[in-house]
């Protein structure tokens, strides 16, 4: 089945990773990428086959040319504002030990953040299948706050599928003022997507819900008219849509870095949205998108292709070609 196009916009920056274990007051080498929530998703979509746009503001600078060729390398289609006055945003990736990481931000008053409604181009929301977005894009600035709103308010009017991951980074706001913010977006959405921490926040009086997937499921939508997808990283997924539940277990694998193993989740799962799969195939699909992408070092480098995923859930879930 043809997939419909999906619309993603937001901040991507420069990556700065250390070249091995250790703090980077001592590590003497580094390797330079590109990073950002809604390129991770689009990227991933591009590899599944499905047509994607990405647009977001860049500098004009080396890192704001090397993320729109990174991007657009990748099949998706980059619509890209370049920005005269501010820097593109930079992420520096400290490796703290096996399969874990620290991330710094240095993206206040970077051209990511001073994204408008208006550097999305007429009808580009409006003939699209779904727009996805992230918790992360609305708490940039008091601008991209309200591009969000209006993009989704654009989507609404014209009857495209709506799809939030909350994605919340306590960098960007404190709680208190992002369960507001993040509540606002996500009561618009036809998909959500979260954990069961970030689901309470974004749930009034969710903390006295005790993060229970069930209870913070129906506290969202109690009418089962949307779909609710409970991120539980190893452990799997679920999602609770149409009053019923679809639990689906994780993968073993030999995790190497899970900075955007997210990001192909949500993909994985769009890209079954956008087909018209059942919740159960979309979630198979999710798990398995998120699990290979904790193999590789990166943000986004290791998103499968449907082959890829082919060979991981033929040889039982090891990645590797024997």
């Amino acid at each position: 089945m043809t997939a419909g196009r999906v619309l993603t916009f937001g901040e991507t920056m420069g990556l700065i990773t250390g070249g091995r274990i250790g703090s980077l007051a001592h590590v003497s080498e580094a390797h330079v990428g590109i990073g950002g929530a809604e390129t991770n998703v689009a990227v991933s979509l591009s590899r599944l086959g499905v047509p994607v746009t990405w647009v977001g503001r860049v500098g004009d600078d080396a890192l704001g040319k090397r993320v729109v060729r990174e991007v657009r390398g990748e099949g998706v289609d980059v619509r890209p504002t370049v920005d005269p006055d501010a820097p593109t945003g930079l992420m520096l990736k400290e490796l703290t030990g096996p399969g874990t990481s620290r991330v710094y931000y240095y993206r206040a008053g970077s051209a990511g953040s001073r994204f408008t409604a208006a550097d999305v181009p007429a009808g580009l929301v409006e003939d699209s299948a779904l727009i996805h977005l992230t918790g992360i894009t609305p708490l940039l600035s008091d601008t991209a706050r309200e591009a969000c709103r209006l993009l989704v308010r654009r989507a609404k009017d014209a009857g495209v599928r709506v799809s939030v991951d909350v994605n919340y980074r306590s960098a960007l706001a404190p709680v208190d003022v992002a369960a507001k913010v993040l509540g606002e977006l996500v009561a618009e959405a036809d998909v959500v997507f979260g954990s069961p921490e970030e689901l309470a926040y974004v749930v009034p009086g969710g903390a006295e819900l005790s993060a229970s997937p069930d209870e913070l499921a129906a506290a969202l939508d109690p009418s089962g008219e949307r779909e609710i997808v409970v991120k539980r990283g190893g452990d799997g997924a679920s999602a609770y849509a149409g009053g019923a539940v679809v639990h689906a277990p994780g993968h073993r694998v030999e995790v190497v870095d899970t900075v955007g193993a997210g990001d192909a989740f949500v993909a994985g799962y769009l890209s079954g949205q956008v087909r018209g799969w059942s919740v159960a195939d979309k979630l198979a699909r999710a798990n398995a998108c998120g699990a290979v992408l904790c193999t590789v070092p990166g943000d986004w480098e290791a998103a499968p292709t449907p082959e890829d995923l082919e060979v991981f859930l033929g040889e039982g879930g090891d990645p590797v070609r024997r």
